[in-house]
């Protein structure tokens, strides 16, 4: 990957030479991608199914297998079909086709069936699916690699390429089977191709970026900011007083490049397209003829309701077949669900985000040492760039626009977008900072040049950075996940500030079930409620299951609170996805207190309310039955608001936390009035830390 951004013309900011062949650095590049494919993948070897993770294999197997798209196309195909090539090659056994589920592309409930219902091996399913993703995550090592060598020369690139590979964010995005790490990737490869494709005419640079923009457009539907960094790029060159050679012609006037890169992009657009076409088997149709019929999950009025020009272009390109069905629906789907999102940060709830979110996630989420050498490489190229070598800063900046467009045109993407569900929609961003980084790499050699003494100190302190980001990646090893910096709390703290995929994505049922087996006291009653898409009863068979999410349509026995251990996702004891999301209300207690007055019925009738009919009085089955569910659910959220001032026991895995509860803690929690829950949530939160 590294050949494809380096050897620009002038491209370094110094001439640097190293100590070691060029074949000795390849292999040392070659030798940290590996490594860090292998650490990923080994750190989740025993970690369970995340939440995507489920949709993806799924998705994949029905794309590869049975060329149907209709399940979950709205997280980029290409990703997809990678990562579930072994499970097609191996031909997994897939659940019947004639299916209420298939026929209404449930891809959740197809999924757990295809998972833990068919006979397959979840594992089986599921490695090679994430190894296969590390591949992605090896490919952006080499790619970082190669461009700080055009930058800042080997040294630099070394050093860039170490901490892109011991980055505990990158390690745990390569080690899942999702769409983030393959959009990295492309996001920077096809930038970078475009803007090698505006300095050199040769047809091989045209063909590579538009090859790079068709696979961006299948990997995340996040391809689209391609379309604004193109523009930024095309500009910047455009004003460039360089000629421009495009096509075997020359062009040396502003509207001659203009014209020319016009042309040449929208060639490009054309081969992208096709790129996208060749992914659905240049069929319209979602639907394989030759399969039972279905329909998406979501109308096509549903998903297009957000209305506006987007929804106008994508209406057009649908009446007219310019691109496939399947990917103008996920198209539309991730603009629909981007209006507003239920999300999570620090204590506060919202569904339209917060401005501060992701400048919030990238300081909990950055090691110290990546954000030491940050500041550092800041201040040597202030150094560098001081009079009178500033004059020559334009030139410099000019040499890495594609880095600086991604970086701005991404961040300020970011810093509106209402979905703010995972620090992991930053990923992209973080390749321009390791490539920055390369600084310390050329300093490093440049005062050695100048004073070996100097050269030497100024060394020991990056190999202390580089060291420090060792010991961070070794220190949360396997949890990359639930990795939180020291300027957060650490990992320990994490639930407090971030949910979902940027801490608890139903990773650790493994981990919860070594617990246990080492902490567990003999007859204690274990509860859980889980957040993701494995199956509980696979690791704590004998657990009490509390609402869980997704949940499957699987039913789950009444139970009432005993004294044991509860488990509790993260994600689930902020109640960031429950009916009742946020903090416990009035009018949640209004309505539990009128729902426990019939707590002595629901004992009573348990899960057969039809064996008894005289406590019914009135109301039907089915009514007591949601009346059941409504109280078991706020009942949940009554307990959570209360466990959210209490420490927990233990965080196995950081992801869920584990509560040791005695009966007078319950009767508190859940019996109670408001005054009395209050004075439990006082006591809770003045406790020392256990």
């Amino acid at each position: 990957m590294s050949i494809l951004l380096i050897n620009f013309p002038g491209l370094r900011l110094l001439p640097l030479r190293s100590s070691l062949p060029p074949f000795g650095l390849t292999w040392l590049a070659l030798l940290l991608a590996l490594g860090h494919a292998v650490l990923a993948t080994y750190a989740m070897r025993e970690k369970s199914t995340t939440a995507d993770e489920l949709a993806h294999v799924t998705g994949g197997y029905t794309f590869n297998h049975w060329q149907d798209f209709r399940l979950h196309p709205e997280n980029g195909i290409l990703p997809q079909r990678w990562q579930a090539l072994p499970a097609t090659v191996r031909g997994a056994a897939f659940p019947p086709l004639d299916t209420p589920a298939w026929r209404k592309s449930e891809v959740w409930l197809t999924g757990y069936a295809f998972f833990y219902q068919s006979g397959n091996n979840p594992a089986a399913l599921l490695f090679p699916a994430r190894a296969m993703n590390s591949l992605f995550g090896a490919a952006l090592v080499l790619l970082v690699y190669g461009w700080s060598r055009g930058l800042w020369g080997d040294t630099g690139a070394l050093v860039a390429a170490a901490f892109c590979a011991l980055c505990p964010t990158m390690l745990a995005h390569s080690g899942l089977a999702t769409s983030d790490m393959g959009m990295a990737f492309f996001l920077l490869a096809a930038s970078g191709a475009y803007w090698r494709h505006l300095h050199d005419g040769r047809w091989r640079s045209w063909w590579l970026s538009a090859l790079l923009l068709g696979l961006a457009a299948v990997t995340k539907y996040t391809a689209v900011l391609l379309l604004p960094l193109a523009v930024v790029m095309a500009a910047v060159r455009i004003f460039n007083p360089a000629p421009l050679t495009l096509g075997g012609a020359t062009f040396r006037t502003p509207p001659g490049r203009l014209g020319a890169i016009t042309a040449s992009t929208a060639a490009q657009g054309l081969v992208a397209v096709a790129v996208v076409w060749a992914f659905f088997g240049f069929r319209y149709s979602v639907l394989n003829p030759a399969l039972p019929p279905g329909e998406f999950n979501l109308p096509w009025g549903f998903v297009l309701s957000f209305g506006g020009f987007k929804a106008q272009a994508v209406e057009f390109c649908r009446a007219w077949h310019l691109l496939p069905e399947g990917w103008l629906y996920g198209l539309a789907f991730v603009l629909k669900h981007a209006e507003a999102r239920a999300a999570f940060l620090d204590g506060n709830y919202s569904i339209h985000g917060w401005v501060s979110f992701f400048p919030k996630a990238f300081l909990y989420k950055t090691p110290p040492a990546l954000l030491a050498g940050l500041a550092v490489s800041v201040g040597l190229l202030a150094w560098r760039f001081r009079s009178p070598a500033g004059s020559r800063l334009g030139g410099h900046l000019y040499r890495v626009t594609p880095l600086l467009a991604l970086f701005v045109v991404y961040w300020g993407f970011s810093l509106t977008s209402h979905l703010n569900i995972g620090h992991r929609h930053i990923l992209p961003t973080y390749p321009v900072l390791y490539i920055l980084t390369g600084t310390l790499g050329w300093a490093m050699v440049r005062t050695w040049a100048n004073s070996r003494r100097t050269g030497l100190v100024f060394g020991l302190g990056v190999a202390g950075l580089l060291g420090w980001q060792t010991a961070t990646a070794m220190q949360i090893h396997p949890h990359y996940l639930a990795y939180f910096s020291p300027l957060a709390g650490g990992p320990a703290k994490g639930y407090q500030h971030l949910v979902d995929s940027s801490l608890d994505w139903g990773q650790d049922l493994p981990t919860l079930q070594k617990w246990l087996e080492a902490n567990r006291r003999p007859a204690e009653r274990v509860y859980l409620a889980y957040f993701g898409t494995d199956e509980p009863a696979r690791y704590v068979p004998e657990a009490v299951l509390l609402p869980r999410l997704p949940g499957f349509d699987r039913p789950r026995p009444w139970h009432w609170p005993e004294p044991g251990l509860y488990a509790i996702s993260a994600t689930m004891l902020q109640h960031v996805y429950q009916p009742q999301r946020g903090p416990w209300t009035l009018e949640n207690e209004r309505q539990y207190q009128q729902l426990r007055l019939s707590d002595a019925s629901f004992r009573a009738l348990k899960a057969h309310p039809r064996d008894r009919p005289d406590l019914l009085l009135g109301l039907t089955a089915d009514e007591w039955a949601n009346a059941w569910h409504r109280y078991e659910l706020l009942r949940f959220a009554r307990l959570c608001h209360y466990l959210r001032a209490r420490q927990p026991d233990a965080q196995p895995g950081y992801s869920i936390n584990v509560y040791r509860l005695t009966q007078a803690e319950l009767d508190t929690a859940l019996n109670g009035d408001l005054r009395q829950l209050a004075a439990a949530i006082e006591r809770a939160i003045a406790q020392p830390p256990r």
